[in-house]
This record gives structure tokens, sequence and C-alpha cells, in this order.
């Protein structure tokens, strides 16, 4: 498949559907995606606006970030995203945000937390204590992690939305307290708030699926201690996202949010070789337990993902052996202790 066709079909995949333009026309109100300028943020905020455009709604969609990256921020504004660049910890800039009634919140700290812990607790447990009092009269999705789960047998379909919290390390633990907060706010305000607890979004140049077919292609040995795994493709991860505004409650909602599938990283593993031309290596034992979410409550909301996970393999095998472009950001998704 040649670069081109990739590219086309990643457009393809990423196109809003009928459900999301659907959802978007009984959205009223202009949206604002707070920490926009990440992995997800981007993509995000483009389908937003093309999906309002088709479902006939003339409403600004506003991407806030720092936006160390300009060539990101002219390639949002170039689609029509409005963007603002703003710190949110510094109280003037946070201030001085519009005031917008549906809020998407992507801010958050993982990776460098060991030895930043204390910057890590301030951007996702004091920060969200600041959105929630700017915010609110709004409604706010709030991106959170799977992470606030413990690690559950692999044969147990995954923690649902009804499992206690019982995260391992600081990262996930300063991740519960961002849900804390934002409940807290919410009841104290009555701002309709969705916790959206995602593990894990793949994309061509990121993601769990792009880290084992590079370990593949690559000819190193891949872990199977964490040999169990989520992945939901985020085009459709960012659909969800933005038809849960409708889903909004106080008390606030949790819902976790990946693929149907509990994922053997072996067979993946296998796959890629298939598709790959190499035979992969493997080193340790599979564990019996995995950080696994079960979203068949999203699932009952939204519908299965439109993006099978035999195409996210293949594709990605074809985007990796062509030489596509990727962020070098790993998931550490093979983490069992916590440390981020």
């Amino acid at each position: 498949m040649m670069m081109q066709n990739l590219e086309l079909l990643e457009q393809k995949m990423y196109k809003p559907s009928a459900s999301l333009i659907a959802d978007m026309s009984q959205i009223d109100g202009d949206i604002m995606i707070l920490g926009a300028g990440g992995k997800m943020g981007p993509s995000m905020a483009k389908v937003a606006h093309e999906a309002s455009k088709l479902a006939g709604k003339n409403r600004k969609v506003i991407a806030v970030s720092r936006f160390s990256d300009e060539t990101a921020r002219d390639l949002l504004q170039t689609s029509g995203v409005e963007t603002i660049a703003a710190d949110l910890l510094n109280e003037d800039q946070l201030q001085s945000l519009p005031d917008v009634k549906h809020i998407i919140y992507l801010v958050g700290q993982k990776f460098g937390t060991t030895g930043k812990e204390p910057f890590t607790w301030a951007m996702n447990t004091y920060l969200p204590g600041r959105i929630a009092e700017r915010f609110k009269n709004s409604r706010i999705v709030v991106f959170s992690t799977g992470n606030v789960y413990p690690l559950s047998l692999i044969n147990a379909g995954g923690c649902s939305e009804e499992q206690a919290p019982e995260p391992i390390g600081e990262y996930g633990q300063s991740c519960l307290g961002r849900e804390r907060i934002f409940q807290f706010f919410a009841e104290k305000y009555q701002i309709p708030t969705l916790i959206y607890r995602l593990n894990y979004a793949v994309d061509l140049r990121y993601g769990v699926l792009l880290e084992i077919a590079k370990t593949v292609m690559e000819d190193k040995p891949i872990d199977l201690r964490m040999g169990n795994v989520n992945v939901i493709w985020q085009g459709d991860a960012n659909e969800i996202a933005l038809r849960s505004l409708l889903h909004c409650t106080v008390p606030t909602k949790i819902l976790n949010v990946t693929g149907p599938e509990t994922v053997s990283i072996q067979w993946l593993a296998n796959q890629f070789g298939n598709l790959l031309s190499k035979v992969p290596r493997f080193i340790n034992e599979t564990q019996p337990t995995a950080l696994l979410s079960n979203a068949a409550a999203a699932h009952r909301l939204f519908g299965y993902p439109k993006v099978t996970l035999k195409e996210m393999i293949e594709i990605t095998a074809s985007w990796l052996s062509q030489g596509g472009k990727t962020i070098e950001k790993p998931t550490h998704f093979q983490e069992r202790q916590g440390r981020f």
C-alpha cells in the first residue's frame, strides 16, 4: 500500500461518523478543548469543527494549549479551529479564557512523573480545582485513565466502573486526585461532568500497536509480563469524548473508554511478525494480571468502535514499513509498578 493511499485511508478513518454528526446537532454552544496541543487534542478539535459544520452548527471550536509547536497551531487554524496560547497554571491567563458552554479537559502529566512528583500533583490534582472554579457554568468532560484501577485477572473481563479505584504509583494516585477534585466541585456548583477513563488510544504515529510493531521490526525482545492490553483507535476515542458532552451529569458520571477486546501482547507481536516478515522474540512469562478496563457501558451508549483491531494492525504495519512519521512518546504500557 503506497504512502499516499495510507494517508488517504487515515483521513477516512478520522472522518466524523453519522452518529457523531447527529449528536453534534444536539449540542448547543461553543466547545473549548483545554490541553489541545497533545497527542489527541489536534485531531479531536478538527473533527469537532468538521462535525459541527456537517450538523449545521455555526459554533466555535477553541483549542487551548501552550502551543510550543507553532506548526500544530497553524494547522488547527487553517482547518477552522480557533486557538488560544495559554499556560493554565498561570492564574491571569486562566481567567482570561472565554466563557464556553462545553469543556473537554485533556490536561495531564504522566511521563516524567518520577523525579517531578510535585509538578505532577500540581497538574493532575491542583489545576483541576482551578478549572472547575473557572468553568463552574460549563459542562465538562474530564479525561482520566485506566491507571486509577488495580491490575486485574486477565480472564475477568477488565475493571468496570463499579470497581473501586486502587491506583499503583503516584501518577495513578494523582489522576484519582483529579477525579475526586472534579467530583467535589461538580457537587458544589452542580456542574454536569463526565470522567472519561481512557486506555489506550492508538494512532499510526504512536501507541501500543506501533510500539509492538517497531519492537518486532527491530528484532528486539518483547516483554510479556504485562501480557494483555486494551486499545481503541484515536478517532473513535475522539468521537466518544465529543459525544460524551451529552452525557455529563450531577453527580459525576464515570465512563471507561477502550476497545472491546482483551488483546494478547504475544498474539499482537505474531500478527506484526506475519505482516513484517519477522519472527518476534519474547522474554519473561505472562503474568495472571494486567491493567485492563471493561468498556461495556460506553459501547452500550455509543456502539462498538468503527475501526476494528485488525484494521489498526494492518495499517500500522504498512505505515511503519513505509517509513511513516512517528511520535516518540511511548505509552509504557508494560509498567507494572506505576513508575512513569
